[in-house]
């Protein structure tokens, strides 16, 4: 296109800033481009109005007809100028065209095949689609195929894939975890995780973190032991990054509940945990180190915990290492981890191997540098409850080891 052609500003989305393919109305009124509005919306999960900031109240969107054709006259009149024509967009995929889709899908599983063959081409085109796909209720019909036994590995592979890419709304995965299928989805994706492909482990990972987010209390407090043994094996194989990530994400939002902290130490989490701080490609991305450190925290809350922790060889030096390395969060939480075994542990082996390993010294530091006022109440509390034991370190003043004798 000639840099001389003014383009009409009423032609532009306010959000891409480019000229609008597929104009659409929302609820307030103003219009947008479909695909700049629907990753607003749907990807970037926010409900207000780019330009007006009201709420949009209806998530429907109304085609805007007549600024098309306005923009398609403007592009044929300026071809000369190298504007190519904009293409009529195809109106999304119908309710009652899904539906018929889905009941023809019964009688065979080749029909079955080709079900989920032209669900994944609907899925690709739109985030609209997606919209319609889940009003006809696609996400409990994929999670069917998942569970059902019957189905082969090929199909429940395709069903899982797509019941991924279909980015269900948190009201769709709560009406899929409460259906009668609820029970049967989670226990499938355990399985998946165990014996599956790396490319649907990682799938029913991420999806067992979507569920898991809008499950309720006691949906959590009652997950069986397995799924903490699976997030483990997740963990271990390192299947990728997104995926261990899941599987941490999975634990901070689990462990605050019931005995789920009791499981996840029954399930080797910590040992785990311990050793994924170890390896230094695990550590180049910063929210990785902070999650395993929040799981880290929440176990050492319990005396298994504590006891688990202190049995591995290189988890002091390795929580210790992370402090003021990583982020203030990570410092936060290893801190408080070192808190956790330095209070309800604490002997003098304990204490003298702290030292020696330089929790002392790290402590002191984070008292002397800008970081969380929690963060340092915390260290100076652990220094001032072991001040006599730890008086042979040159980093503790001769104040602090008088003001608070052991």
């Amino acid at each position: 296109m000639d840099e001389e052609i003014e383009i009409p500003p009423f032609f532009i989305c306010p959000i891409s800033l480019e000229i609008m393919k597929d104009p659409v109305i929302v609820s307030t009124g103003i219009t947008y481009d479909r695909d700049s509005i629907e990753k607003w919306l749907f990807s970037a999960k926010k409900n207000s109005c780019p330009v007006t900031k009201q709420d949009i109240t209806d998530a429907d969107l109304t085609p805007n007809h007549t600024l098309r054709r306005l923009i398609q006259s403007w592009c044929t009149l300026n071809a000369s100028h190298g504007v190519e024509r904009i293409p009529t967009p195809r109106p999304p995929i119908s309710k009652s065209e899904i539906e018929k889709l889905l009941k023809d899908s019964a009688s065979s599983h080749q029909n079955l095949a080709k079900c989920l063959k032209r669900l994944r081409h609907i899925v690709s085109e739109n985030a609209s689609n997606k919209r319609c796909l889940e009003a006809a209720g696609v996400p409990e019909f994929l999670a069917t195929v998942v569970s059902n036994k019957d189905s082969s590995m090929i199909l429940t592979d395709e069903a899982l894939s797509l019941l991924y890419h279909l980015d269900t709304s948190e009201t769709g995965l709560k009406n899929l975890l409460n259906s009668k299928k609820g029970n049967d989805i989670v226990n499938s994706l355990m399985k998946i995780m165990q014996r599956g492909i790396y490319e649907s482990r990682a799938y029913a990972t991420f999806l067992l973190k979507n569920i898991l987010e809008v499950a309720d209390p006691m949906q959590i407090m009652t997950l069986k032991p397995a799924v903490f043994t699976e997030v483990v094996q997740i963990l271990d194989d390192r299947i990728s990054h997104k995926a261990t990530k899941s599987a941490l994400h999975i634990l901070v939002n689990v462990c605050p509940w019931g005995r789920n902290r009791h499981k996840a130490v029954e399930a080797g989490v910590i040992s785990m945990i311990i050793e994924l701080l170890m390896d230094e490609s695990f550590s180049s991305d910063r929210r990785g180190p902070e999650m395993a450190m929040v799981v880290l925290d929440l176990l050492c809350q319990c005396a298994e915990g504590r006891a688990e922790f202190l049995n591995h060889g290189a988890a002091i030096a390795v929580v210790c290492k992370k402090i003021l390395r990583v982020s203030q969060t990570a410092s936060d939480r290893a801190v408080r981890v070192l808190f956790s075994v330095g209070r309800f542990c604490a002997t003098p082996a304990l204490l003298n191997e702290m030292l020696q390993l330089g929790v002392v010294a790290k402590l002191c530091l984070v008292l002397q540098v800008s970081c969380g006022s929690k963060t340092k109440d915390k260290a100076k509390e652990l220094l001032k409850l072991h001040a006599r034991a730890w008086k042979e370190s040159p980093c503790l003043t001769r104040n602090m080891i008088l003001a608070y004798p052991s």
